[in-house]
C-alpha cells in the first residue's frame, strides 16, 4: 500500500549538520581550550632559538652566571641570602630563588634558563587571554590582545634576556593576582580577598614594577567589571560590549569610595616596594654606570619621560629598530619633541576622557599611562632613556584598544569575513616574521650589541659590552676601537677609563692598567664603588708583578671606600700567603668568602689550611667548593693563577 504525500504543513524539515569547525568554535570550552594550545604552540615555536643563546654579557653575570649564591642553588643559605639581597642588588627574593632553582637543575647550561622564561611567557599569554575572556565574554577579541602580546616584537627582550625574568616573573603572579580579583569582585569575602593580595606580593617580590597593580584594579573596575554605581546597560554603552557583560553580570555595584577603601592594604603594599626599590639596586645603578645620568633635573626627566611615551605607542604600532639599550640624551634633548609628546598625549587623554564610555578605549588608554609611570623616567632608573621591558606590561592597554577598536570598526563597516581574515592572517604573518628576526639578534653577544651600535647613537653601554663580547671570543683586537669610542663618547667618565685599563690587564699589560686605574681614582665624583673596584684591580696588577706592598696597599684602600668588598679581602689573603703569613691569609680568605662565598675563595682557603697543616678544615673547604659547582676545573686554574703556582 502506497503511503500517502504528506502535506506541506506536515513535512519535517531536517537541520543541516554543521561543519565540525564551526561546531568546535561555538562550544564556548572546546574554543577556549583549541585557543589556549594555538597560543601555547605559536609562542614557542616562534621563541625556540632563544633556548640555543648563550648568556648576556650585560647583567646575566650578575644574575646568575657570576653571582655564586645563585650558582649554589636551592640551599637554605641561598634562600635567606635572596631575602636579605645586598643593597647593590635588586630586592626581589622570588626571582633569586626561581634563579636558584634553575642551577639546582640545569648549571649554567643557559638552555634551561631561557627555557624558563619562554614557559613564564607562555604562561603568560594563556593568562592574559582566559581573564580577559572570562570578564568580557568576548572570546575572539581576547584571542586578539593575547596574540598581540605573544608575538609583539617589543617582548622579546623580556623574554630572551635572562636577567630580566623578574619581568615575567612578576607579570605571572599580576595576571593571576588579577584573575583572583576578578574571582573576588563576584562574591567579595576575605579568603578571597587574601588570596588577590598573596599573589600581589608575590609580584612585588618578583620585580616592583608590579606597584601599579591598585590602580590597574580600580579601572577594571569601570571595565569590564563595572562595579561602579549606575553603570549602564550594554544596549546603552558603546557597540563595544554590545553582545554580553561578561563577568560584569555577577558583579555587584558599589561606589567609588568603597572601592579605593577596599584597595588601601594594596596601596601600602605599594608604597613600602616603592620605598625598598629606591634603596636598594632598582635605582643604585652608579656601580655600573656614570653617577653623571643619576640626577639629571626634573626638567629633563618629564621631557624624556614624554617623548618616551610615545615612542613606546609608536613602537607598538611600528616595531622596527627596537634596541636592547637607548641611550639617555641627557640635556642634549629635544625640547620642541617633548612640548610636541606632551601637547599629544594630552590631547589623546582629553578625546579618551570624553568619549569615556567607550570604556575598553577608556581603560586601556590610562591603563598604558598608570602601568607606565613608574619606568617612565620621571623617576630616574637607570642610563638608558626607555627600554623595551619596561613596554611588557603597559602595552596591554594599547593591544585592548587596538583589538577592541578593530573590531568595532569590523562590525560598523560590515566587512565581509573572507576580507577580514586575511587582514588578521596578513598582521600574524608580520608579527612572526618581525619576532623571528628579534629574536635572532639574541643568539650571540657580539650579535646583539653590534645591531644595538647601528640602531642607535653614541651608545657607551653598547660600545663597551660589545668590547667584552668581543674578548669573550678571543678577539681583543678588534676589541681595542670600542673601548676607546667608548672613552671618546664620555672622556671624563671613570667607568670608561676603568673598562680600558682592565682590558689591558687582561692582555697582560700591568703597567699601562696601572697607569689607568691610577688615573681613575684621579676623578672627582666617582661612586665609592668605582673607585673601590679600581683600586682592588689596581692591587690584582700589582699582585701579578710581585709588588706585594704596593698590592696591599691598593686592597687596604679598596676596603676603606668599600668595607664589604670581597675581591679586596681576597687579595689580602693573595698577598699573606704569597709573603708566607699562612694564619693572616686564612682569615682574609674567610671574611672574603664570608661576604661573597665562591669557588674560587673556598678553594684558595682550603690551599692555605691544607699548607698550614689543618687537614679536616681544608677537606670541608673543598667540599663547600664542590657544593657549589659540578666543574670545579676553571676555577681550579683561577686559583692556581691567582697563587703563581
Amino acid at each position: 500500500m502506497a503511503t500517502p504525500a504528506q502535506s506541506p504543513a506536515q513535512s519535517i524539515t531536517l537541520p543541516q549538520p554543521q561543519p565540525v569547525r564551526l561546531r568546535l568554535f561555538q562550544a564556548p570550552h572546546k574554543r577556549r581550550l583549541v585557543f589556549c594550545l594555538l597560543l601555547a604552540v605559536a609562542t614557542l615555536a616562534l621563541y625556540n632559538p632563544i633556548t640555543r643563546a648563550p648568556f648576556s654579557n650585560y647583567d646575566d653575570p650578575v644574575y646568575v652566571s657570576d653571582n655564586p649564591q645563585v650558582r649554589a642553588g636551592l640551599t637554605w643559605k641561598t634562600i635567606a641570602w635572596s631575602f636579605r639581597t645586598p643593597k647593590a642588588l635588586d630586592w626581589h627574593p622570588i626571582t633569586w630563588l626561581s634563579y636558584a632553582l634553575d642551577s639546582q637543575l640545569f648549571g649554567l647550561n643557559p638552555a634551561g634558563y631561557h627555557a624558563t622564561n619562554l614557559f613564564l611567557h607562555v604562561f603568560n599569554v594563556v593568562l592574559l587571554f582566559l581573564i580577559l575572556e572570562y570578564a568580557t565574554g568576548l572570546a575572539w577579541r581576547s584571542l586578539a590582545v593575547a596574540v598581540l602580546f605573544a608575538l609583539h616584537p617589543i617582548n622579546v627582550e623580556s623574554v630572551a634576556w635572562i636577567a630580566e625574568r623578574k619581568n615575567v616573573l612578576s607579570m605571572f603572579f599580576f595576571l593571576v593576582a588579577l584573575g583572583a580579583y576578578g574571582w573576588y569582585a563576584q562574591r567579595p569575602g576575605i579568603k578571597r580577598y587574601l588570596i588577590v593580595t598573596l599573589a600581589y606580593v608575590l609580584a612585588l617580590m618578583s620585580k616592583a614594577q608590579a606597584i601599579t597593580f591598585p590602580f590597574a584594579v580600580l579601572l577594571l573596575d569601570y571595565w569590564p567589571l563595572r562595579r561602579l554605581d549606575s553603570h549602564p546597560s550594554p544596549a546603552e554603552d558603546s557597540p563595544s560590549a554590545v553582545g554580553t557583560l561578561g563577568l560584569a553580570s555577577s558583579c555587584s555595584a558599589t561606589s567609588f569610595s568603597k572601592l579605593v577603601a577596599e584597595k588601601l592594604p594594596w596601596f601600602a603594599l605599594s608604597l613600602a616596594s616603592a620605598v625598598i626599590t629606591m634603596n636598594t639596586g632598582g635605582l643604585a645603578f652608579s656601580y655600573v654606570e656614570s653617577e653623571a645620568t643619576a640626577n639629571f633635573p626634573l626638567w629633563v626627566r618629564m621631557a624624556t619621560a614624554a617623548i618616551g611615551t610615545v615612542k613606546y605607542v609608536e613602537k607598538a604600532l611600528w616595531p622596527a629598530n627596537l634596541a636592547l639599550v637607548y641611550p639617555h640624551p641627557g640635556f642634549a634633548i629635544s625640547l620642541p619633541v617633548a612640548v610636541l609628546s606632551v601637547l599629544l598625549i594630552a590631547a589623546i587623554t582629553a578625546l579618551v576622557v570624553i568619549h569615556r564610555r567607550e570604556r575598553p578605549l577608556f581603560v586601556g588608554w590610562f591603563w598604558f599611562l598608570v602601568t607606565l609611570a613608574p619606568m617612565s623616567g620621571i623617576v630616574q632608573i637607570g642610563p638608558h632613556a626607555m627600554a623595551d621591558r619596561y613596554a611588557y606590561l603597559p602595552l596591554l592597554g594599547i593591544f585592548v584598544i587596538l583589538s577592541w577598536g578593530a573590531a568595532e570598526l569590523i562590525q560598523r563597516s560590515n566587512v565581509p569575513l573572507p576580507v577580514t581574515a586575511t587582514g588578521a592572517i596578513a598582521i600574524l604573518l608580520v608579527l612572526g616574521f618581525a619576532l623571528h628576526r628579534q629574536v635572532g639578534f639574541w643568539s650571540d653577544n657580539v650579535q646583539l650589541w653590534t645591531h644595538t651600535l647601528q640602531i642607535t647613537e653614541a651608545n657607551f653601554t653598547a660600545e663597551e659590552n660589545l668590547a667584552m663580547a668581543l674578548i669573550a671570543q678571543g678577539k681583543p683586537l678588534e676589541a681595542l676601537p670600542h673601548f676607546q669610542q667608548g672613552q671618546l663618547l664620555r672622556p671624563g667618565d671613570p667607568l670608561a677609563a676603568l673598562n680600558l685599563a682592565t682590558y689591558q690587564q687582561m692582555l697582560g699589560h700591568y703597567r699601562a692598567a696601572l697607569q689607568g686605574y691610577s688615573s681613575v681614582v684621579q676623578f672627582a665624583g666617582a661612586s665609592p664603588s668605582l673607585l673601590a673596584t679600581a683600586h682592588a684591580n689596581s692591587g690584582y696588577a700589582h699582585l701579578s708583578l710581585k709588588e706585594y706592598d704596593s698590592a696591599r696597599g691598593d686592597f687596604e684602600a679598596a676596603l676603606r671606600l668599600q668595607p664589604a668588598n670581597s675581591p679586596a679581602y681576597r687579595g689580602l689573603g693573595l698577598v699573606a700567603q704569597r709573603t708566607g703569613d699562612l694564619a693572616q691569609a686564612i682569615a682574609n680568605y674567610r671574611r672574603s668568602i664570608g661576604l661573597q662565598p665562591s669557588p674560587v675563595g673556598y678553594l684558595l682557603l682550603a690551599r692555605a689550611l691544607e699548607k698550614s697543616g689543618q687537614a679536616e678544615a681544608a677537606r670541608a673547604a673543598e667540599s663547600e667548593a664542590f657544593g657549589m659547582t659540578a666543574d670545579l676545573n676553571d676555577d681550579i686554574a683561577v686559583m692556581r693563577q691567582l697563587l703563581a703556582e
